[in-house]
């Protein structure tokens, strides 16, 4: 018997079997939209695991129902002989493979992230130049949402070959360093306490997490990191200018001086 090719595939296609195939393709649309709408406002009601597991569901959902949608769509188009797949499977695969290679590596990257979860809507990240708060994950790429309200689209497939830096891996605790470069000529241990104690009074520390001070010698001076926990990371840059005006006042009253311009380089 010899071979059909795809322009006798798609001839024998009827009206009816493109009436029922777009029935079953709008169902798959309302699924998918029920599913973008529903599970975000169950998990705003959950805390923890859950409520990041439930979010981390919603694009593996809408794969599978596209895949689920795939299958029983083309077997209404097309009689399911050997022929007409082979035929038809052959000229899609090629089609896919030449035109939606990098956007087929990325639904790939996305499953991983799905099972390995580096990144979670909330989570703060920096990819590459680029540093925000996690506000979707789709199938493809991810959305953040950067300090200055810009939507930066990440796709999956950086997983691949980029550096990623997550600041609180699916919690609420994010630490924050605010640095203080000062003068050499000082007393070290007055420094540190004075610091710390800055960080106790502020109204945004989470007291109840670690609180630490580390100094370090520089060629200009004396380089200090506070480092500690805001009480939301969405409050992490108004925490740190806090941490930075309380922590020049209390320097200031204390006779310690800033550096006017560190040396970089050699």
């Amino acid at each position: 018997m010899e071979d059909l090719g795809l322009k006798e595939v798609v001839s024998t296609i009827s009206s009816q079997a493109l009436g029922e195939a777009l029935v079953v393709v709008m169902v798959a649309i309302a699924i998918i939209i029920l599913t973008r709408k529903l599970l975000p406002a169950l998990a705003g009601r959950l805390s923890g695991k859950p409520r990041l597991y439930l979010l981390a569901s919603v694009p593996l959902i809408r794969l599978l129902v596209i895949v689920a949608t795939i299958i029983i769509v083309v077997p209404i188009l097309i009689e399911p002989s050997f022929e007409n797949m082979v035929a038809m499977f052959g000229a899609l695969g090629l089609v896919l493979g030449f035109a939606f290679k990098d956007y087929v590596n990325s639904l790939l990257a996305g499953i991983v992230i799905l099972y390995e979860m580096p990144y979670r809507p909330g989570d703060w990240i920096q990819v590459d130049d680029h540093y925000g708060e996690v506000r979707s994950i789709g199938a493809r790429a991810a959305e953040i949402v950067t300090p200055d309200d810009s939507v930066v689209v990440v796709p999956h497939n950086k997983l691949w070959n980029a550096l990623l830096a997550n600041g609180n891996g699916g919690t609420d605790n994010l630490m924050c360093v605010a640095k203080f470069h000062l003068e050499p000529n000082h007393d070290v241990r007055q420094v540190l306490n004075l610091l710390r104690d800055v960080a106790f009074t502020s109204p945004y520390t989470r007291t109840w997490q670690p609180v630490v001070v580390v100094v370090q010698n520089e060629p200009w001076g004396m380089l200090y990191r506070l480092k500690a926990y805001p009480l939301e990371p969405q409050e992490q840059f108004r925490y740190i200018s806090d941490l930075t005006a309380r922590g020049a006042d209390v320097l200031a009253e204390a006779g310690v001086g800033f550096v006017s311009a560190p040396v970089t380089g050699g």
